[in-house]
């Protein structure tokens, strides 16, 4: 809690030697001196207490815009952040969120998002797999996939579409984005959509 301007000008004027010297009565010379230095004081002792507020992602207002700097947002898997809370929750979310390689977490973050995945990782092609396991070699070992259920069904073409609209179009910018962000890198993911 920031002091007052009142508050420093008592800490002043007991800082100063007793005597006639220095008067301490209101509309002295002296007095109101020390009242313009306990001002500054004062406001500067305010300014520490924003910077407190200003500190925490949570609560910041002023500083918001180097926050989002130092955390990269917003950024393409974010697009514009519209609004004070939503661009603090940005941050916040950027700065607290814990990383993981495991498909449980991936699966955490495509529900947090809207999202209902599944993951596999592709294996490689020995002697001992299956006869009908696809033949991988070394490279698709750092492959993995990420299932995608749509509910979109392909669309029909009408004679007023052109001849290269396509049936169906597959993908989701977002959900690719946002894995494509956090994942090991050097992994290659392949989206997968139902």
């Amino acid at each position: 809690m920031a002091l007052s301007t009142n508050d420093y000008l008592q800490q002043l004027r007991g800082l100063l030697p007793p005597g006639p010297a220095w008067p301490r009565d209101a509309d002295s010379l002296l007095t109101k001196l020390l009242t313009a230095i306990a001002e500054e004081f004062a406001r500067v002792d305010n300014r520490i207490d924003d910077l407190i507020d200003e500190a925490d992602p949570r609560t910041t207002l002023e500083m918001l815009a180097d926050w989002e700097r130092l955390c990269g947002l917003p950024d393409t898997c974010t697009g514009p952040l519209v609004g004070l809370q939503a661009r603090r929750d940005a941050v916040v979310a950027r700065l607290t969120m814990l990383g993981g390689q495991s498909a449980a977490f991936y699966k955490a973050l495509a529900a947090s998002i809207g999202y209902d995945i599944e993951v596999t990782e592709e294996t490689v092609h020995t002697c001992l797999s299956d006869c009908m396991a696809p033949v991988n070699g070394q490279p698709w070992r750092f492959v993995w996939n990420v299932t995608v259920a749509q509910a979109d069904t392909p669309r029909i073409l009408t004679c007023m579409d052109e001849c290269t609209t396509p049936l169906q179009v597959w993908g989701d910018e977002l959900l690719e984005c946002v894995i494509n962000r956090v994942k090991p890198a050097h992994t290659l993911v392949r989206f997968i959509y139902l």
